[in-house]
């Protein structure tokens, strides 16, 4: 709930109790009431103190007879709050909410006034109330999330009609007497809820809407500039000639690298990377994300910590929709980066499940349109022209690293490949006696690099590529160097994200195996384990 959800509702009551002909001071109570039960209904937030507390105000000022001044009535709502609880000093939503509410009160009209040199009057007031809340909001909201939603005031726009009428029937819903009428008036609720839903999901579906932003109070007060920049080229005060100039000239270098920004991540991004690449490892930090093509059919193997860092990859890979997704088991660094595939995986393969939260995941893919699939020792399937299998954990595994489903992926044409999970030594020599080990030419890493290895699984596995997904300067020490000396040893070339970045692997026209680290000048390049080394150099791009 937001102060504006509160103001609709007040604002109804007052309209409702002025058509049957009460008095003023009766419309002020019946008001006043219909806002604490509001309150009480939807919990005190502190957008909806905030709205409550200038409500009241404003109402007491009606009822007085004197004019409410808006930014009067903000400053009193927000003094008397702060005395009463001084903690909501430190509430970010609190502050969010009074921003926006200044911002309406002081700046849309401004700006209105501004775009109506290029728009109808009504078009550009509709504009400016959104555009004005998220100027001033903007350096807030990076504090938490270091990024600028681009269709933020697009998507206001267009959702905001549906907000008066899915928040009144749904508070009616919430109070109706009878079965039949809170069934009816919820589906009433729905209509424009949906809506404002289907927006939510357009709007943040557009891979380049998202821009990164520096974080922390540099980054805070870097967008307060853009804002006041912004505030100048529209309104051009006719007072500050050579400021407005600035302001235009600086606002078009913003433009430039934005739009520039946003090529490269989206159209430009998938021509960054090699189009012959049939395994690839995203860098997501301390975590792992690995891909494998085959034709047009695309599987991810864990999704890393964050979904920011796993969109980009995907962005990068030209990556839209998943044929297989497999979650080794359910630790952060390995689910956390999930709702960014939600809705766009057919297939979630995963490890045994740990408690409630592993489960209300696995529910969120399956809501989405996924089928799930529990995979133990033997369980497999096909991917294009691949076919997958897997490796472990045997029935009944305890979850956890050492339950990791491990994968191994084999096809015409394609490097034979194993994923490990995060298998600690014990349960990598327990695979090694359960089932027959292939000799493979690519090798997930198991658990980022850690010395809990089993060398001789390694010798079995022979791998020509290892890919290691680790974080620069993680405490952990990972890669370890008992690790890299055991891969050394095997004559494996090995790629890791930390130094590497993204990496890519495929088998290329005179079949050798060909390795592309994104921030090397000069890649590596490993052989097919059937014949000696063909050496070539693969750059840092196409």
């Amino acid at each position: 709930m937001s102060g504006a959800n509160c103001a609709i509702v007040v604002g109804a009551a007052f309209a409702l109790l002025a058509l049957c002909g009460a008095s003023r001071g009766l419309r002020v109570v019946g008001a006043f009431t219909v806002l604490a039960a509001f309150v009480a209904l939807v919990t005190p937030e502190p957008s909806v103190v905030r709205a409550a507390a200038m409500a009241s105000v404003a109402m007491l000022a009606l009822a007085l007879g004197r004019p409410a001044i808006g930014i009067a009535v903000l400053s009193l709502a927000v003094t008397v709050l702060l005395v009463i609880d001084p903690w909501l000093a430190r509430s970010l939503g609190f502050a969010l909410s009074a921003a926006a509410t200044g911002a309406l009160l002081l700046l849309a009209l401004p700006l209105a006034g501004g775009l109506e040199r290029w728009m109808p009057r009504a078009l550009a007031l509709a504009i400016a109330v959104p555009t004005s809340a998220q100027l001033v909001c903007g350096p807030l909201i990076v504090l938490i999330d270091p990024h600028v939603p681009l269709l933020g005031i697009a998507a206001n726009l267009v959702a905001d009609p549906a907000a008066a009428p899915a928040t009144i029937a749904g508070a009616l819903a919430c109070i109706a007497p009878f079965p039949w009428l809170r069934d009816g008036l919820t589906a009433l609720a729905w209509v424009p809820a949906a809506w404002i839903a289907a927006v939510a999901h357009t709007s943040a579906s557009v891979a380049a809407q998202n821009l990164p932003w520096p974080d922390g109070l540099i980054g805070a007060a870097l967008l307060a500039l853009v804002g006041v920049a912004i505030c100048l080229v529209i309104v051009r005060p006719r007072r500050l000639p050579r400021l407005v100039g600035v302001a235009t000239a600086a606002m078009a270098v913003v433009v430039g690298l934005v739009l520039g920004g946003a090529a490269v991540r989206t159209v430009a991004g998938p021509l960054t990377v090699p189009s012959a690449w049939q395994v690839a490892m995203c860098d997501v930090g301390q975590g792992d994300a690995t891909l494998w093509r085959s034709g047009t059919a695309v599987a991810l193997v864990d999704t890393g910590p964050a979904p920011e860092a796993l969109a980009r990859c995907l962005t990068q890979f030209g990556i839209e929709r998943l044929d297989l997704l497999v979650l080794t088991h359910f630790d952060l660094d390995h689910v956390g980066g999930s709702p960014a595939v939600i809705g766009h995986a057919a297939l979630v393969v995963h490890g045994p499940t740990d408690g409630d939260a592993d489960r209300r995941l696995l529910d969120r893919f399956e809501a989405a349109g996924a089928r799930l699939q529990e995979a133990t020792t033997g369980t497999s399937g096909t991917l294009g022209a691949t076919r997958w299998q897997a490796l472990g954990p045997p029935p009944r595994a305890a979850p956890g690293n050492d339950a990791s489903v491990a994968i191994d992926v084999a096809g015409v044409g394609f490097p034979r490949t194993v994923l490990l999970g995060d298998l600690g030594e014990r349960s990598q020599a327990a695979l090694r006696t359960r089932v027959d080990v292939p000799r493979v030419q690519v090798v997930k890493v198991s658990h980022h690099g850690s010395a809990d290895q089993d060398a001789a699984l390694y010798r079995a596995l022979h791998p020509a590529v290892g890919l290691i997904g680790v974080g620069a300067d993680n405490r952990y020490g990972h890669p370890t160097e008992k690790l890299l000396a055991m891969l050394t040893a095997l004559g494996a070339t090995v790629g890791r994200t930390d130094r590497d970045g993204a990496l890519a692997v495929w088998v290329d026209g005179d079949g050798g195996l060909a390795l592309w680290r994104e921030r090397a000048s000069i890649g590596a390049v490993a052989a097919s384990p059937a014949r000696e080394p063909p050496r070539r150099d693969v750059g840092a791009g196409r």
